[in-house]
């Protein structure tokens, strides 16, 4: 299964992917340090990210996210890439500054049909997600 959506950071990449359906603040929501997520209560409490192919509806939360993305990069800890609903401008910032590929509007029937443990295969240069295993 191929799936369409819109490239906002260009880059490709293959992973294991997590799924949250509650959005993520990666200010104060993810351990930079160990790319797991801390926000009491989240969806994906306890899981890390580092590596994965992160899938959420969108972001939300404080500007700083953007440089916290950035410093999970610097330290090896972030996501392999990020898929949307619908990305906002903090965490666009974030995956632009850190070289994170980040693809937006899969639409919600698709978004709906991914889960964790799917193994994704993400090119954000043409804007499309493929479900190669799971």
């Amino acid at each position: 299964m191929i799936i369409r959506g819109r490239k906002i950071v260009g880059g490709r990449t293959e992973g294991v992917a997590l799924v949250s359906r509650d959005p993520v603040s990666f200010y104060g929501g993810i351990d930079p340090v160990t790319g797991v997520v801390t926000e009491p209560g989240h969806a994906v409490e306890g899981e890390c990210v580092t590596g994965k192919v992160f899938v959420f509806p969108t972001g939300k939360g404080s500007t700083v996210g953007s440089y916290v993305i950035y410093r999970m990069a610097k330290l090896g800890t972030a996501p392999a890439a990020i898929v949307n609903l619908e990305t906002e401008a903090i965490l666009a910032t974030g995956c632009v500054i850190s070289d994170v590929p980040l693809v937006d509007r899969i639409g919600e029937e698709a978004f709906k049909g991914l889960e964790s443990g799917m193994v994704l295969k993400v090119d954000a240069d043409a804007g499309t997600v493929e479900v190669v295993e799971g």
